[in-house]
């Protein structure tokens, strides 16, 4: 391409020079993810990975890819970029993490209007300290500027994650039976499910910004708001070495209703405790100045919880113990019951006493 073909397509608003800094910027970020099976540099057609064939007898892959929806609006507000690639990840990997599986690799696509360095390097900083939290490698991604279909300033994210099960140990919630306990992570805040509506209470309705002090919150709103997703690999892999875990959902978009009955076998309602778990103060704030209903609450936010497993009655102390020293924050919140009538609910929650 010539001096002036390539400035004519700058003056298009794509700037390929510019495109070329942002790649030498990112490369320390996107290398020091790699882990053992990364055969290739950052730059390349293709992300190569080296499954080994010494670890696993019959490995299945296991992929996910999901984004972060409206709470990049969030970022945008708090002018802070540098975690919401870590949300990015975490919706992915959590994903695949309840099928037991080791994450392997991860592959972004960013988009925006104008190639902003700075924000787009935060949120690549972003994205490669989720892989670093996860163990998984960041092998490649997609950079799009296109100008003229975002907002100045707006940009949207998408996450791709691929990692390794053996066949026989995959984790589907078939082995989840009558008797079975509940036990639930704690989340760190709303995670990133729901935000349409938060920003609908937070600043249309209750007329805040982001820079407002919330006492209840004991932050910011904004600070609240973006506080990224908990990304619960490590810790569940580690479980499962030692204990049976039956089933697993991640508590994401549908919250408690849509989430677990897909892990639930025919014949098994999950039966969640009331008040078994500390609600954090955001879900009232959202619940009581959005009058939302309870039941709306516990469909469309994790309220709490950002990830269930089932496990044997006979364990559930011992498997709490052990994600106590793993760091995590687990609550016994509910049974595995049978489920006999054609009309009993998948899950059955008091929603009213759980977010009172």
């Amino acid at each position: 391409m010539t001096e002036s073909e390539s400035s004519r397509y700058t003056e298009s608003g794509v700037d390929i020079d510019k495109a070329n800094l942002f790649l030498s910027t990112i490369k320390p970020l996107v290398s020091s993810t790699f882990r053992r099976g990364v055969l290739a540099e950052i730059g390349g057609f293709g992300g190569l990975f080296a499954l080994g064939g010494d670890r696993y007898v019959d490995p299945v892959l296991v992929s996910s890819t999901d984004g972060v929806g409206t709470k990049l609006k969030i970022a945008t507000m708090c002018n802070k970029h540098d975690t919401i690639g870590i949300d990015l990840v975490a919706m992915c990997v959590n994903d695949i993490v309840v099928c037991g599986a080791q994450p392997l690799f991860f592959l972004d696509y960013f988009a925006m209007g104008k190639l902003e360095l700075e924000v787009a390097t935060a949120v690549v900083k972003g994205i490669a300290e989720g892989c670093k939290i996860a163990k998984c490698s960041l092998i490649g991604g997609e950079t799009a500027e296109m100008p003229g279909l975002y907002a100045p300033g707006d940009y949207d994210i998408a996450g791709f994650v691929v990692g390794i099960a053996e066949r026989g140990k995959i984790i589907d919630g078939s082995e989840i039976k009558v008797g079975n306990m509940l036990v639930g992570l704690a989340s760190s805040g709303v995670h990133s499910n729901g935000y349409s509506l938060v920003r609908k209470i937070c600043f249309e309705e209750m007329g805040l910004s982001v820079n407002d002090y919330i006492q209840e919150l004991g932050s910011t709103l904004g600070e609240e708001l973006i506080r990224p997703t908990r990304i619960y690999a490590e810790s569940v892999l580690n479980l499962i070495r030692n204990f049976k875990v039956s089933g697993m959902a991640h508590i994401t978009g549908g919250g408690f209703t849509e989430n677990l009955p897909r892990i639930l076998p025919h014949g098994c309602t999950a039966v969640i405790y009331n008040n078994s778990w500390r609600v954090p103060p955001i879900f009232e704030l959202l619940r009581k100045n959005g009058k939302v209903s309870p039941q709306e609450m516990c469909r469309t936010f994790n309220c709490g919880i950002g990830m269930v497993l089932a496990v044997e009655a006979k364990q559930v102390d011992d498997v709490c113990q052990q994600l106590i020293a793993l760091g995590e924050t687990p609550y016994i919140i509910g049974e595995v019951a049978p489920r006999s009538a054609k009309d009993l609910a998948a899950v059955e929650i008091d929603c009213g006493a759980s977010m009172g």
